[in-house]
């Protein structure tokens, strides 16, 4: 009798597990099937921002395009099937923390369907007396490599039919005056190397779609 008893309770356990991992997997992969066929948007999550929540904001602009708004043609991709400009995005900015060494600049398609954004632009060491940025760079300044292959700018160019794609425009000042990285290290490199240096940025974040 015990050996009986102890026989159907060992069978309801395994039960009980077997029906917890399917529903586990059910879940999981109705989760998957949700996420494919989400046509509206691929959704972004920002893990972490790459600036120190001590990073003191200061005011950036730009002849060309205002906070909030679209990007001009002039300054999209000429490829990936965008025949724009590809004319980089001229910047002003003052108020940098006095204490910074350098500057670098970024342009970031946060809603680019990666998983992890794509980088349209990232350049570094930039002299620290510096406070506008125009179509030509600083003779020491770094035009590193951007998402898609090429040094320098590269402009938007987001997928036909999606939705509005935000691309953020970043000053950081930086506690350094150079990162020392070669124009081939990706973005990703460049703003991890970077991450440690930030003491103060002003942003921009600009739309595109088509």
């Amino acid at each position: 009798m015990r050996k009986t008893v102890r026989t159907l309770a060992a069978l309801t356990v395994a039960a009980a597990l077997v029906a917890g991992v399917n529903a586990a997997a059910t879940a999981e992969t109705s989760s998957d099937r949700t996420d494919n066929t989400r046509q509206d948007t691929y959704g972004h999550t920002e893990v972490r921002k790459g600036i120190p929540a001590t990073a003191a904001r200061f005011p950036l602009t730009s002849p060309d395009v205002r906070n909030g708004g679209s990007i001009p043609p002039d300054a999209w991709a000429n490829g990936f099937g965008c025949t724009g400009g590809n004319q980089q995005i001229e910047l002003k900015w003052s108020g940098a923390p006095k204490e910074a060494r350098s500057f670098a600049v970024s342009m970031q398609d946060v809603d680019a369907p990666t998983g992890s954004g794509f980088w349209h632009w990232m350049t570094w060491d930039i002299p620290a007396d510096t406070t506008s940025l125009g179509r030509t760079l600083p003779a020491t300044a770094v035009s590193g490599t951007n998402d898609g292959g090429a040094v320098g700018y590269f402009g938007p160019c987001p997928p036909a039919g999606d939705l509005t794609h935000r691309y953020k425009i970043t000053v950081y000042a930086l506690d350094t005056p150079s990162l020392g990285l070669a124009a081939s290290s990706t973005p990703a490199v460049a703003a991890f190397t970077m991450s440690s240096h930030v003491i103060g940025y002003g942003r921009i974040t600009a739309t595109a779609q088509r």
